[in-house]
């Protein structure tokens, strides 16, 4: 409204759709765009997109960010740049205006991505410039005809197909939580239940037997839990620009999908797979969170997270209840837990016992070594 009334300029409203919005809601914002001053209205769907070169990499590596989070927003803001890029160098646009204040992380996510796609074009925010408050932004829209309410502003909500974060309210105070009614989905569901997920080399493909897309498969198992009021929790970090940053979250498809593949390669990965790809994977979400998807080494780190799938197959079954759930069993035709050279705990045939004794002589010898010369320090 401010751009199109105050500032004159000629507005084009896009809206880079992750998978946050329904029919309803898209048909929402592009009556609000036009009433608020835009001359167009568009809805860049990248779910997509933002699957093949976000979301399959996260799940790969499993990343969690502070071993809380899934970088639902930090990923997909660096989609939505991107696709806003596409579409302003395509009308010909002479800037490219966003909402971020300057106390946050995307202000840097939008800024670089526009810096990088499209540097010939002005970055207009007026919020960062003005340093207006949410107050304030509510005040000017109530001034100007457009009803906005407050109380019901008192959080922001981003929801994305990797999840749905929540800033504002109590979250700002370190001594409190996120109370019930803060979340989008509530709990409604008692009991437990089963669910099958079902990976190949490392993609979700099917729930309950029933084959889907990636994209269809997490909404769809999204929908299936809706109710159990899981994968909440909140994330304290670091954010770019320095300052610490806490956020609230809700991502149950999410935190099912990585807890059922991290188990899954529990049980078909090496060890020392394990080991380097949980290196790679926490450097890769520490970029992504960073704004450095566009780093070359991000594509270097992808390549080693897809080969360490290959053998990445299989169905997991998780127990679900209110506000819990659980890995259960995994079938697979590469489980190395099902090894014909042993049973652990139980019995071997890979082995003798004089086998393991000289094993255990030959393992404590170093330690022999040294406790020789330093008796004093022995327990």
């Amino acid at each position: 409204m401010y751009l199109a009334r105050e500032m004159g300029c000629e507005v084009y409203a896009a809206c880079a759709d992750t998978g946050g919005f329904s029919a309803a809601q898209i048909e929402a914002n592009r009556k609000s765009a036009l009433k608020l001053g835009a001359v167009s209205y568009i809805t860049l769907d990248v779910k997509e997109e933002y699957y093949l070169r976000s979301i399959r990499y996260m799940v790969f590596g499993n990343v969690l960010r502070g071993g809380t989070y899934p970088i639902s927003v930090s990923s997909e803001r660096l989609f939505q740049a991107a696709a806003i890029a596409r579409y302003a160098k395509q009308i010909g646009a002479h800037a490219i205006a966003h909402g971020s204040t300057g106390a946050g992380n995307d202000q840097v996510r939008f800024d670089m991505t526009f810096g990088v796609l499209c540097p010939e074009m002005e970055i207009i925010t007026l919020t960062r410039d003005r340093r207006l408050s949410r107050k304030e932004e509510v005040d000017y829209l109530n001034a100007n005809g457009f009803e906005a309410d407050f109380a019901r502003l008192k959080y922001s909500y981003n929801v994305g197909l990797w999840g749905t974060s929540i800033c504002g309210g109590e979250i700002l105070d370190s001594r409190q939580g996120l109370p019930e009614e803060a979340y989008l989905k509530p709990l409604t569901k008692s009991g437990t239940q089963k669910v099958c997920l079902q990976f190949e080399k490392g993609e979700l493909c099917g729930v309950d037997g029933q084959a889907y897309s990636p994209v269809e498969a997490i909404q769809t198992l999204e929908k299936i839990v809706e109710g159990y009021a899981l994968g909440r929790d909140n994330h304290v970090g670091d954010t770019i620009i320095g300052i610490k940053g806490r956020v609230g979250f809700e991502a149950a498809a999410p935190m099912l999908i990585l807890s059922a593949h991290k188990y899954l390669e529990k049980f078909t990965l090496s060890k020392w797979q394990q080991y380097w790809k949980d290196q790679l994977g926490n450097w890769y979400g520490m970029f992504l969170h960073e704004s450095q998807y566009l780093e070359p080494v991000m594509r270097d780190i992808e390549a080693y997270l897809e080969s360490s799938q290959r053998h990445v197959s299989g169905s997991v079954v998780l127990t679900v209840g209110p506000k819990w759930f659980e890995c259960t069993g995994v079938d697979s035709p590469y489980d190395l837990v099902n090894s014909p050279l042993g049973e652990y705990g139980e019995s071997q045939s890979g082995w003798t016992a004089d086998d393991a004794k000289g094993f255990i002589r030959l393992l404590e010898t170093p330690l022999r070594v040294y406790y020789g010369r330093h008796p004093d320090e022995a327990l």
